[in-house]
């Protein structure tokens, strides 16, 4: 069956009449500040204090925009006898961020909290280099990452919290048993005492 001439056109038009009906929106942006869903993924916050240079965020990154530069040091043993270790220490933690892609691997791979997605999206430039931001200027960063949300009461606790709760109450209870024994161990030198007591 051949479509009715000048239906396409009918479509259109009354796409249009729709349209003209309805109030627009215009989101006043700058002056008024958008509302960004909680997970927004805005900049990369670094938490050096966490960060131990295991080079997982570098490597794992598909766009190579991770730089990360470090050097050993060793570090005297901890008790007489012991051993010295060496551990590394970061020189240059920096993410150019005019290569990123915001895919979120580095944060995820990263084992030890290191790296935090923050909401901020204006760090605009005028110049492509200073889109490759240093460690100094990712710290800044990390005042802008949002609390993380609050944890579901009925779900279980995290295996290590777990694990050392289960740990506390052992020790308390071998403690409680500890205490017992020597409560029962006093008692016979007590009465001992007081039998010695009466005879004199």
């Amino acid at each position: 069956m051949s479509p009715i001439p000048g239906s396409g056109l009918a479509k259109g038009l009354a796409v249009t009449l729709r349209t003209m009906t309805k109030k627009t929106v215009t989101a006043q942006y700058p002056d008024v500040q958008p509302e960004l869903p909680p997970r927004s993924r805005g900049v990369i916050g670094l938490f050096e204090e966490n960060c131990t240079v295991c080079m997982l965020c570098a490597r794992e990154c598909p766009d190579w925009c991770i730089y990360i530069d470090s050097h050993k040091e060793t570090v005297p043993a901890a008790a007489p006898g012991g051993r010295e270790r060496s551990r590394n220490v970061l020189d240059r933690f920096a993410i150019d961020f005019s290569l990123c892609m915001y895919c979120g691997i580095c944060i995820e791979v990263c084992p030890f909290d290191a790296l935090f997605w923050s909401p901020e999206f204006e760090y605009a430039e005028t110049d492509i280099h200073d889109l490759t931001h240093e460690r100094d200027k990712l710290r800044e960063w990390m005042w802008t990452v949002p609390e993380p949300p609050a944890l579901d009461p009925g779900a279980e606790d995290p295996k290590e919290i777990a694990a050392a709760r289960k740990t506390a109450e052992k020790l308390e209870a071998q403690r409680a048993q500890e205490a017992e024994q020597a409560k029962e161990a006093a008692q016979p030198s007590q009465q001992a005492h007081e039998e010695e007591e009466g005879k004199e």
